[in-house]
């Protein structure tokens, strides 16, 4: 049987820290298993976490701790998509807060460098195929916000 998962290499040596985090804040998510590095490994620190097997939102991720020579960017981001603005708004402090970076178009940036676009059902529903006026203004108004205002793209598709 072929599998596949999402394996991201923390440059930061913070991929035990991370999983534990995304555990305890995003539902879905738990911490699987924990290998330390062994003597001699490239990178990693014997005794300290060096492959994390874990789930983010019911994605399996294996997380690697092998030192700097690679470092996560936007080009790999998890869509977390969620009902309602409570939700955006809550995610959004959560994965912003202790270092983390908002971003452009409901992007942002965690502390350990992994990058989330937390987008609101209803940011689905008004954008659409982007075929309509309405769709159109309301990709728009998106295209202009940090995290994503409900509020403002629902008036946007009403052209108000």
């Amino acid at each position: 049987m072929v599998t596949a998962r999402t394996h991201l290499w923390f440059g930061n040596n913070g991929a035990h820290e991370a999983a534990r985090f995304y555990a305890e804040h995003i539902p879905g998510s738990s911490v699987e298993s924990v290998l330390d590095a062994l003597e001699g490994v490239p990178g990693g620190q014997p005794g300290e976490p060096f492959i994390v097997e874990f789930t983010v939102a019911g994605i399996p991720v294996t997380g690697l701790n092998a030192g700097s020579a690679f470092t996560l960017n936007e080009a790999f981001s998890f869509y977390l998509r969620v009902g309602s603005q409570e939700e955006v708004d809550r995610f959004w402090e959560v994965l912003t807060s202790d270092g983390g970076e908002p971003g452009p178009c409901g992007w942002c940036k965690d502390r350990f460098g992994v990058s989330w676009q937390v987008i609101p059902e209803r940011l689905e529903e008004l954008c659409g195929d982007y075929t309509t006026d309405a769709n159109k203004r309301a990709m728009n108004a998106m295209l202009k916000m940090g995290k994503i205002d409900v509020a403002a793209l629902e008036a946007a598709y009403r052209g108000e």
